[in-house]
């Protein structure tokens, strides 16, 4: 496993669904290229934000990820 998406995120395994797009939902908005600009790390950080969400809001997904953990 490269990327901690719970790091990413701000979550941990055990918060709730709504927890989990609670904190997307607030890290899309801070990383978004409109916002906050269209330099390579913004990019990288709101691609990496959105890899971790698909990850994690996805039930089978995230046990999968959990798993190779």
């Amino acid at each position: 496993m490269s990327k901690d998406y719970y790091e990413i995120l701000g979550v941990n395994e055990f918060d709730s669904a709504e927890d989990i797009k609670s904190a997307y939902k607030k890290l899309a908005r801070k990383w978004h290229p409109d916002i906050a600009g269209n330099s390579e790390s913004v990019l990288k950080m709101f691609k990496d934000i959105n890899e971790a969400y698909e990850t994690l809001s996805n039930s089978v997904k995230k046990e999968e990820y959990d798993r190779e953990a």
